[in-house]
């Protein structure tokens, strides 16, 4: 073993002098210890290990996740039904929420309020997956007059739940005309 070392040691120093030999080789360990210190995303996570041959061979990886798939279907979980409050029990508690001076709560329940009021008036349907803009839309299309108070309303709701702005008692007080000149688009 010795001389077969020997043999291939002045071979290779023949061709590459032995001082660049030795300086490319500690680059390269160099090189091989910075990427495995900051071990980046494309060395897997998990190298894989020896195993000893068991008697039944292992199914290949890609199969074993589809027959994985195929046994548990993904089943998804069921919405938890919201209750469905009548408008003036929405607005009652939006005054008790004002009353209280949680008053982005109270711009809330005032605005669930005023769809109630639209979908038990049939202006609208009850679509629970619209968001603010789309039903003020919705509704304005179906009762033009109720479409610039929605459309305020929307603004209002929008920016203090949606930009964060904190809530006032103007706010309320706006909301709560916003709300009345709807209900009078709606007789």
């Amino acid at each position: 073993m010795t001389r077969a070392w020997t043999e291939f040691v002045a071979a290779v120093s023949d061709v590459v002098p032995l001082p660049l030999l030795t300086l490319l080789l500690f680059v390269a360990a160099g090189i091989a210890g910075a990427l495995w210190y900051w071990f980046p995303a494309w060395v897997p996570r998990r190298l894989p290990r020896l195993r000893m041959p068991s008697w039944r061979p292992r199914r290949p990886r890609w199969r074993r996740r589809k027959a994985a798939a195929e046994a548990a279907p993904i089943v998804e979980p069921e919405p938890t039904p919201v209750p469905e409050l009548p408008a003036a029990e929405l607005a009652s508690l939006a005054d008790r929420r004002a009353a209280e001076g949680r008053y982005a709560e109270a711009v809330r329940e005032r605005l669930r309020a005023t769809v109630r009021h639209l979908v038990e008036h049939a202006v609208v349907g009850h679509r629970p997956d619209w968001t603010v803009t789309e039903l003020a839309g919705a509704a304005g299309q179906a009762l033009p007059p109720a479409a610039a108070p929605l459309g305020e309303a929307a603004t209002v709701f929008s920016d203090i739940w949606y930009a964060q702005r904190p809530a006032t008692a103007d706010d309320d007080a706006r909301m709560r005309a916003l709300a009345a000149g709807v209900k009078e688009a709606v007789r």
